[in-house]
């Protein structure tokens, strides 16, 4: 347990992974905007708004492929600026709005899980890949969502959990999730997703993004694409489930979407051992990006929709 009572504490945390998940992510941020304001309540309105655009600066520059990152910043700086009073009246009604933010995702999870629940019938495997849940967003989860409303009215699922190399966020979080909630899961090796579709073991995958951009091309974790293109190949329907926030409708396709490159050491070890020889060159893209032409449709908040998408 961390607590986290600066902005540069929830930056750092951001950064390393300590949070995680888009939009989680964008929840910390403006709590941290709130948190990094709070000494400044007494300061000149001027001064407290400076704050306001230094913190916002600084919470996203840690991590520059998620838009829900900076779409929860945007929100909170346009608040500060429309706000009358002084600076503790600004700090407030922030304060408002982090909270605001965060209840609005808990709704958001619940609305993707209901409009995804369609997909999952008695005993339908799915595949998913790295961290999509509760531990990821403000409420049950975005891919994860669908899948506790059908384990809630009793249908039987099966999830195939795709331990996610490097950071084994399906091993470490997304398998303890299901398995806290009771629903079937199974743990697999990222290489084993190949086999299984060939075996006829996977009826469904479901993943979540980072940015979905305008022609609905999207990012998220590094191995979506190739399971993309498998379930293609297989025939398998591939969704895609995320919060209307993660739409970056500014953003015309996949190729501008900025990738974040990872440190070595995510790769040459594991839990702090060592796993490759010392100064192996390292190749470590935290996500790729997915073509819109794969993807059988997105799970949203405002239901099941097709690209393009507007603001």
């Amino acid at each position: 347990m961390r607590d986290l009572e600066t902005a540069e504490s929830v930056a750092d945390a951001i950064r390393t992974l300590q949070v995680r998940g888009a939009p989680l992510i964008g929840i910390a941020a403006a709590m941290g905007l709130v948190a990094g304001t709070r000494d400044h309540r007494t300061a000149p309105r001027s001064a407290f708004l400076s704050r306001v655009v230094q913190l916002s600066g600084l919470l996203a520059d840690a991590r520059p492929t998620a838009v829900n990152l900076r779409w929860a910043l945007h929100r909170m700086g346009n608040v500060a600026q429309m706000v009358t009073g002084d600076s503790a009246a600004v700090w407030e009604r922030l304060r408002t709005e982090a909270t605001a933010i965060w209840d609005e995702d808990r709704a958001m999870c619940r609305r993707i899980g209901e409009h995804g629940l369609s997909l999952l019938t008695e005993g339908t495997n799915v595949l998913t890949h790295c961290n999509t849940g509760a531990l990821a967003t403000g409420g049950i989860g975005t891919a994860l969502a669908p899948i506790y409303l059908a384990h809630e009215q009793g249908r039987r699922v099966h999830v195939y959990v795709d331990e996610t190399r490097p950071l084994l966020q399906g091993s470490r979080l997304t398998a303890w999730e299901l398995m806290q909630a009771g629903v079937g899961c199974t743990l697999i090796t990222d290489g084993a997703a190949a086999t299984l579709m060939q075996q006829r073991k996977i009826d469904l995958v479901l993943v979540g993004a980072d940015r979905i951009c305008a022609n609905g091309d999207f990012a998220n974790k590094i191995g979506t694409y190739g399971l993309a293109v498998l379930a293609q190949h297989h025939g398998i329907p591939f969704y895609c489930a995320a919060p209307w926030s993660t739409v970056d409708a500014a953003l015309g396709s996949g190729d501008l979407i900025p990738i974040e490159q990872r440190a070595p050491v995510e790769v040459t070890t594991i839990a702090g051992q060592a796993i490759a020889p010392d100064g192996v060159a390292t190749l470590n893209p935290a996500f790729d990006v997915t073509p819109a032409r794969l993807v059988k449709g997105f799970i949203t908040d405002r239901g099941i929709v097709q690209p393009p998408f507007g603001a």
